[in-house]
């Protein structure tokens, strides 16, 4: 259920991603389209959020739960990457 209401959202994305491809074309106000990128922006910051969520309920959590130290070590790398790589532009 969770991969499809995932799956939902990117199509959402992708539609309005599809609109501001329409406004550019078009010549739209400027100011509309940032307003509008940012609102895809938004939108996929809440799907990531959402995958991010469910791997720390799932993978993350049974490899702590587990006795592979280099498991565990290795998700927890992984979640750093995962912020640092956000920070990033």
């Amino acid at each position: 259920m969770e991969n499809q209401d995932t799956l939902r959202r990117l199509k959402t994305v992708e539609g309005h991603l599809r609109g501001v491809i329409r406004m550019v074309e078009g010549d739209a106000y400027c100011i509309d389209v940032i307003r509008q990128i940012q609102a895809i922006e938004a939108a996929l910051n809440k799907v990531s959020s959402q995958i991010l969520e469910n791997h720390l309920n799932s993978c993350v959590t049974t490899a702590i739960q587990g006795n592979n130290k280099a498991e565990r070590e290795r998700v927890l790398k992984e979640i750093t990457e995962v912020f640092e790589m956000s920070t990033k532009v």
